[in-house]
C-alpha cells in the first residue's frame, strides 16, 4: 500500500470537502510527511466530535472518536493531544448535518 503524506492527504480531503460544498479549515499545521491528523467536526449547534486515524486489529487504517461533546471540551482534547505531540494537523470540518466524509472510499485510509 502507498503511504501518502499528511500535508498530501490534507489538501486533498479539503478539495473532497470543498466538492461537497462542506466548510473546512486546517486549524493546525503538523509535520508535513509524519504528522498525525485529527479531524473536528462542528454541527454549529455548541458540540463537537473529534476524530484520529489509528489501526484496528487487523491493521486496517480506521477513524476513531477521541472527544465528544460539548465543543469547548473538544477543543480542550485537541490542545491537550498538541501539547504533547505538536506535529498534528487539526482539520475542522462545520456542516450543520454532521457530515464529514471520512468514512468514504479513499478517506478511510
Amino acid at each position: 500500500m502507498v503511504r501518502v503524506t499528511a500535508e498530501f492527504w490534507v489538501k486533498a480531503y479539503l478539495r473532497r470537502l470543498a466538492l461537497a460544498d462542506i466548510a473546512a479549515f486546517v486549524t493546525a499545521r503538523g509535520d508535513a510527511t509524519a504528522g498525525a491528523v485529527l479531524v473536528k467536526q462542528a454541527p454549529l449547534d455548541g458540540t463537537a466530535t473529534l476524530y484520529q486515524r489509528s489501526y484496528n486489529l487487523d491493521g486496517d487504517r480506521v477513524w476513531v472518536t477521541l472527544a465528544q461533546g460539548p465543543e469547548r471540551d473538544v477543543d480542550e482534547a485537541v490542545r491537550r493531544q498538541r501539547s504533547f505531540d505538536p506535529d498534528i494537523w487539526v482539520v475542522e470540518v462545520e456542516d450543520r448535518a454532521g457530515r464529514h466524509l471520512l468514512d468514504e472510499d479513499g478517506l478511510r485510509e
